[in-house]
């Protein structure tokens, strides 16, 4: 078991209809995922993949228990999706969207605060415990990227989780839970809040971080390491090396300002909190084998 998702919740996927909802759910099955409905309005009656489908998600909490939700919908309507979830209850959702606007984000980010709930995401790959379940696309299918353990893995970046989590299991070490943040500026968890709850987890001995150039996460969960938020052994790898100083990079989130934001300076913040610091996902592997 890892942290906010394993085999026995019971999970729904809004737009379940739709080509990309109905492809992913096939798979999330497939992966042990408990899926104990769908919401689709004015599709309510029909199936997929078996699964029932509902008109709303309040439906299926009060027919099926749904405890998360997964959403695979357009952006213009990402945000009353999410607004739908948590005031129907659920305490996680992986909001996968990728071009939802900032002042919409903003707002899922404090209402979700408010009710105590995770909105892991947007733009990003989604989660999953690994040999458990799955809620998004992360590809738990094969064996020499996933395979399960006690590392805890958090990501800024979608394809760099299946790179690194390759080379953890390549050192012999296994998976926990992985969580894809998102790169977008404005994310509705963030590093500090997962490692949180990695701190708590008995199952995970240690974590992976995989920053990348911009923003402040990496920075602000230094800060929380040095005030004793998290204790746990840690190897951290930024991307963005080569990235030209002035340029626009292609995630939202990569805007460096005021000295923060630069993989130097993530990198030196995180050192200095005791973290080890891999200069490629190549070495991740044997930075934990030495930690862990």
């Amino acid at each position: 078991m890892g942290i906010l998702l394993g085999k026995e919740t019971k999970v729904l996927v809004q737009g379940i209809t739709g080509n990309e909802g109905s492809f992913w759910t096939e798979r999330m099955l497939a992966a042990g995922t408990r899926i104990v409905g769908g919401v689709t309005p004015g599709k309510g009656g029909a199936k997929v993949y078996g699964v029932p489908v509902y008109n709303t998600v309040r439906e299926v909490v009060e027919k099926q228990g749904a405890e998360a939700s997964v959403i695979f919908v357009p952006p213009p309507f990402a945000k009353d999706a999410t607004f739908e979830a948590l005031e129907a209850g659920l305490k996680l959702i992986v909001l996968l969207v990728d071009g939802l606007p900032v002042q919409d984000a903003l707002e899922v980010r404090t209402y979700a605060r408010e009710r105590g709930a995770y909105v892991i995401g947007p733009n990003n790959p989604g989660m999953a415990t690994i040999g458990e379940a799955m809620l998004g696309f992360i590809p738990v299918w094969l064996a020499d990227v996933y395979q399960p353990g006690n590392i805890g893995v958090i990501a800024r970046s979608g394809s760099l989780i299946n790179e690194v989590c390759s080379q953890i299991v390549a050192a012999g070490l296994g998976i926990s839970t992985c969580i894809g943040l998102g790169g977008d500026p404005v994310p509705g968890t963030t590093l500090t809040e997962v490692l949180a709850v990695f701190q708590a987890d008995e199952h995970t001995s240690g974590v992976v971080i995989i920053g990348e150039v911009g923003g402040s996460m990496e920075e602000d969960a230094a800060d929380f390491m040095k005030a004793g938020g998290f204790t746990k052994p840690a190897v951290a790898f930024i991307a963005g090396r080569s990235a030209p100083p002035g340029k626009k990079m292609g995630h939202a989130g990569a805007i460096m300002t005021l000295g923060r934001g630069s993989v130097q300076s993530k990198e030196s913040a995180l050192q200095s909190a005791g973290v080890e610091i891999a200069r490629r996902p190549s070495e991740v592997g044997r930075l934990l084998r030495e930690i862990v």
